[in-house]
């Protein structure tokens, strides 16, 4: 991998897309052994958002020929926990080199009493056949 692309977490709750200031997100990455490597903590902003994380991706040209070994994209998992809130994960988000990648994550909130703490998983679309 020698490019790099970048990925913001955008949070926020209810369907008018008020953002959450201060709410940590963590993102990370599957290793091919099946752990999962810390990438970053980072917190949300005024504006629900993340400060940009770099991504090391493969390089451009090696997608360029059809049937490349690696996809040419890297895969990043993003995960939010805060309190009053649901879990949410984003599993196998696609960040290509050169690009900004911004992962939208909508916070439910729990009823006040309840101690349902159940996530909500975004399952990724299927890979892009490129």
């Amino acid at each position: 991998m020698s490019a790099q692309g970048t990925i913001i977490a955008r949070v926020y709750t209810s369907d008018a897309q008020l953002p959450l200031d201060a709410v940590p997100v963590t993102f990370s990455r599957r290793l091919s052994d099946g752990r999962s490597q810390l990438l970053a903590l980072l917190f949300t902003n005024s504006s629900g958002m993340t400060p940009p994380l770099i991504v090391e991706t493969p390089d451009l040209a090696e997608s360029l020929q059809p049937g490349a070994s690696l996809p040419p994209y890297a895969v990043v998992d993003i995960q939010v926990d805060a309190p009053g809130y649901k879990k949410v994960e984003a599993s196998g988000v696609q960040v290509f080199p050169g690009v900004e990648t911004v992962q939208l994550l909508q916070l439910i909130p729990l009823p006040t009493l309840s101690r349902d703490r159940g996530a909500v998983i975004y399952q990724p679309e299927s890979p892009q056949n490129l």
